[in-house]
C-alpha cells in the first residue's frame, strides 16, 4: 500500500445457515491460499464442519478495496460438544490472514469477537506452535506436548470456563 494511512476493516460474522455461497467461497479461498498453498501443506481443507448448524464464521474485509470481494482474514468457531454439566464447549479453528493484510491485528480482532461469543465457556484451539504466545494473550494455555499435524508443529490449547483476557 502506498499510502501512509492505516487500512481499516469491517468485521463480519454469520452462522453457517446465514452465509451466502459467494462469501463462503471467498473464505475458503483464503484458507486454501494460506494453509495449502503458502504453507505447502496438502490436506483436506473441506472437512464438512463449515456448514454445521452450530458453526459460525468470522471474517474481516477492508473498508476500501478495489474489490469488495476481498476477505482479508478469517476464523471459524464451532460448538464442539458439551461438558459433563451440559454446558457447551467451543473450538476455534482455521485462523488465517491473507499475506497482504498481515500486521494489521486482524487475527486478534477476530479472536476477540469469537471469544466474546464463547463467553465463559471452555474453548479449544489446535495452535501452530509459533502462535502459542498470541493465543496465550487471550487466555489459552497449552494442553498437550508439541505434535506434528500435516508436518507442521502444533500444540493443543484450552481456555478454561470463566477465563477472560
Amino acid at each position: 500500500m502506498t499510502s501512509s494511512s492505516p487500512r481499516t476493516y469491517r468485521l463480519q460474522s454469520r452462522s453457517a445457515a446465514d452465509i451466502d455461497a459467494a462469501t463462503l467461497y471467498r473464505i475458503l479461498r483464503v484458507r486454501v491460499d494460506v494453509f495449502v498453498v503458502e504453507q505447502a501443506c496438502p490436506y483436506p481443507e473441506l472437512d464438512g464442519r463449515d456448514l454445521e448448524p452450530l458453526t459460525r464464521h468470522f471474517w474481516c474485509v477492508p473498508d476500501v478495496e478495489a474489490s469488495a470481494d476481498t476477505v482479508a482474514a478469517t476464523l471459524r468457531l464451532m460448538q464442539d460438544g458439551s461438558d459433563a454439566d451440559g454446558r457447551p464447549e467451543f473450538r476455534i479453528g482455521r485462523v488465517c490472514t491473507e499475506r497482504s493484510h498481515r500486521g494489521e491485528g486482524l487475527a486478534a480482532r477476530l479472536l476477540s469477537a469469537a471469544l466474546e461469543e464463547v463467553g465463559d465457556h471452555v474453548c479449544r484451539i489446535e495452535a501452530q506452535t509459533y502462535l502459542t504466545q498470541m493465543y496465550a494473550a487471550f487466555g489459552f494455555r497449552a494442553d498437550s506436548d508439541e505434535y506434528l499435524e500435516d508436518g507442521i508443529p502444533h500444540v493443543s490449547m484450552i481456555r478454561v470456563a470463566g477465563s477472560r483476557r
